[in-house]
């Protein structure tokens, strides 16, 4: 009977140990707003044995690339239609674990106040990736600016415009350099987490930006070998909570929306 009360003392400890030590989750982001929101529910997940360590990250590449490689557990960056567009090129098989904001996408510019400014041959920078280039266009096609072969083509380039009656140059850069550029052309489309960065606020600054029903909802990525991970799991239900969405809408004032 004491060798039976003493093992089991003994893996009461052990479980506590455990239970204290954490399970380490490094999961990548991007600066604003993924690594802040992370920030914030670090002390929660602590909580339930989990030791989050976040990796910041200010391209759209290597988040993916060290996830596939097991370099990363997860990361929390990327909308559907670009992690689809990043799986079919670099042969990889990341999946979304669970949808947490939206960041309404828009253009800005230093040179002109309304879009109706932009002279005949005017000059727009917008990402060089296949879905955010072609989630640029499509804006650029609903305000009116251009007409694309096919207006729902997620991954359109410049190649894919059918008309362009004010004959716009387009400028394909990497999504975090846009920002960078806005001094050299006459409007650029921005992911709102590198237009935050900037010091832009889309709510105010943007010359066009998509709705509150953007389809292109930011989601937490795994792979299919750790997604149903009790810690990944964790991850997904704090990023989802009262707290992050209480978080969200006070801190970004619309420029970044909860989708839960």
């Amino acid at each position: 009977m004491k060798k039976v009360l003493l093992f089991t003392a003994l893996a009461a400890a052990l479980t506590a140990g455990l239970a204290q030590a954490g399970e380490k989750l490094v999961v990548a982001a991007t600066p604003i707003p993924h690594a802040e929101i992370l920030e914030l529910i670090k002390p929660t997940l602590a909580k339930e044995g989990v030791d989050l360590e976040i990796k910041v990250f200010t391209d759209y590449v290597q988040p993916n690339v060290q996830v596939d490689q097991k370099r990363l557990d997860a990361n929390y960056f990327q909308t559907l239609p670009y992690l689809k567009n990043f799986n079919e090129g670099k042969g990889t098989n990341l999946v979304t674990v669970i949808g947490v904001h939206v960041e309404p996408f828009g253009g800005y510019s230093k040179k002109v106040k309304s879009l109706a400014e932009l002279k005949d041959g005017a000059t727009i920078a917008i990402p060089n990736e296949g879905s955010n280039s072609g989630r640029a266009l499509i804006l650029l096609q609903k305000a009116g600016l251009i007409e694309l072969k096919d207006p729902k083509n997620a991954v359109a380039t410049p190649k894919d415009i059918a008309k362009n009656p004010h004959k716009f140059k387009f400028k394909e850069l990497e999504s975090a350099m846009l920002p960078r550029v806005l001094d050299q052309v006459d409007l650029a489309m921005i992911n709102t987490n590198y237009a935050l960065d900037a010091g832009l606020n889309p709510a105010k600054d943007a010359l066009v930006i998509e709705g509150a029903d953007s389809p292109y909802v930011n989601y937490l990525v795994a792979r299919p070998d750790n997604k149903d991970n009790v810690a990944i799991q964790k991850l997904a239900k704090a990023l989802t909570s009262p707290e992050v969405k209480a978080f969200i809408d006070k801190k970004y004032s619309g420029a970044v929306l909860p989708a839960f």
